[in-house]
């Protein structure tokens, strides 16, 4: 077999080129620390990495997750333990007020003390996160949740949404709560809304005795009357005496109407008028009225016009309780008047606060078990970016000590070719003619 001059010139130069580019592409693997320079390396491992970059993104994004819900719920954790705490000072501010010994300046103090607590608790349930997103709006984090309306009351203003955040590859969290759920929606004591107009009367009780016929609109209003026993007749002390009597209309003063519109018979005289009714007093002295499911008690001094309106409410918020207890404080009236009015508001108001409070309580339950879920969520996804890391490592990272001796073996062989080229390219048949 003739091999030509250039053909082994090629070969050798070849050859020494190889062992050049394999000894080059060795000390670059040493020189970055990485055993993948190209996909080409190994495809398989280049598609794993690329695979095992992705979930690690997700679980960074997951940590960052994390750390936003931990500051959330924190936060909102810290509102809510003032808010028990104010809370609980009201409760203590009722039952200071039920005291007997304590006169009139001393509640008109407790109901300043009550108008302070009544702006904190305002304040609080206002809060904003350091964002400044409101805490409790629900999906509304950009608006006020709760607004002061010119009479003193108080709306909610955002929705009943609750914002989630995903902590893991099929786990979200909640990372706040609705006002309306927590502060609003509060269990009402009495069921009802009561408003009285009246210098000595007022409500002594009220209560729901029919659950199938309470009244579905706005309330009724009951006026009291003082007339002749038959208003056609003149009066007269014994033949026609004037005696108390009492209407039942609409909470606007309207009669009231049956469910096609018409109007109601007991209720409602052939004029189309609120029908007055003969006050009988009951064993206690006091006066017991029906309507719509409903029965209110009233008591004290009754005098012609007093109005007195009932309403069907199951929930009440927080921020009304207070702020009907101040202004119960805040409008003394007659000494035993006073006195027995304040015990039914009083009632009324620590039953309502302990709801608010147990409302709270639960909402705080929630959210020390999803900070546990959380912590546990944390540790998971540490655990996850650990293993990551370490199989990222074992496909991309290089053996420094294989590579050493690998680039050692790589260098022999090179100066060997390149020797065997110095020999090889001077052997010619001219050497031998000589």
């Amino acid at each position: 077999m003739r091999i030509s001059t250039i053909q082994a010139f090629n070969t050798s130069v070849r050859g020494i080129q190889d062992n050049y580019s394999a000894a080059m592409r060795t000390q670059e693997q040493i020189s970055s620390g990485k055993r993948l320079l190209s996909p080409a390396d190994d495809p398989v491992a280049s598609v794993r990495l690329l695979q095992l970059d992705q979930e690690a993104s997700k679980l960074s994004q997951y940590k960052d997750n994390l750390t936003a819900a931990t500051n959330s719920l924190t936060q909102q954790e810290a509102v809510l333990n003032s808010v028990n705490n104010i809370l609980q000072r009201v409760r203590e501010i009722a039952l200071s007020a039920g005291n007997g010994a304590l006169d009139a300046g001393g509640r008109q103090a407790l109901a300043q003390e009550l108008a302070e607590r009544e702006d904190e608790l305002y304040g609080l349930l206002n809060s904003q996160n350091a964002r400044g997103e409101y805490l409790f709006g629900g999906f509304k984090s950009d608006a006020r949740p709760f607004e002061r309306q010119a009479d003193g009351s108080y709306r909610y203003q955002g929705d009943e949404g609750q914002r989630s955040i995903q902590i893991g590859s099929s786990r979200m969290v909640a990372i706040n709560d609705n006002g309306k759920e927590l502060f609003v929606d509060v269990p009402n004591a009495s069921r009802l809304e009561m408003a009285a107009s009246s210098r000595e009367g007022y409500i002594a009780q009220a209560g729901v005795v029919d659950e199938a016929a309470l009244y579905p609109g706005a309330g009724f209003r009951v006026t009291i009357h003082r007339e002749a026993t038959d208003p056609s007749l003149p009066e007269d002390a014994e033949t026609n005496p004037v005696i108390d009597k009492y209407s039942i209309s609409n909470a606007d003063g309207s009669p009231v109407l049956d469910d096609n519109g018409d109007p109601v018979p007991d209720y409602t005289d052939a004029d189309g008028n609120p029908l007055r009714l003969a006050l009988e007093p009951n064993a206690d002295g006091n006066y017991d009225i029906s309507y719509a499911g409903m029965t209110v008690t009233l008591s004290g001094d009754l005098a012609a016009d007093d109005h007195f309106t009932v309403g069907h409410r199951e929930k009440q918020g927080v921020l009304d309780t207070v702020r009907q207890l101040r202004q119960v404080l805040e409008n003394p009236g007659e000494a035993d008047i006073d006195g027995q009015r304040l015990a039914v508001a009083l009632s009324f108001s620590l039953q309502n606060i302990d709801n608010a409070i147990g409302q709270v309580d639960g909402v705080r339950t929630s959210l020390g078990a999803r900070l546990n879920v959380i912590e546990s969520t944390q540790l998971e996804n540490d655990e996850a970016t650990l293993i990551n890391t370490q199989v990222q490592s074992g496909l991309k990272d290089l053996d420094y000590a294989e590579a050493l001796s690998r680039l050692s073996m790589q260098s022999i062989v090179l100066q060997a070719a390149q020797q065997s080229f110095v020999k090889t390219s001077n052997l010619s048949l001219f050497n031998f003619l000589r």
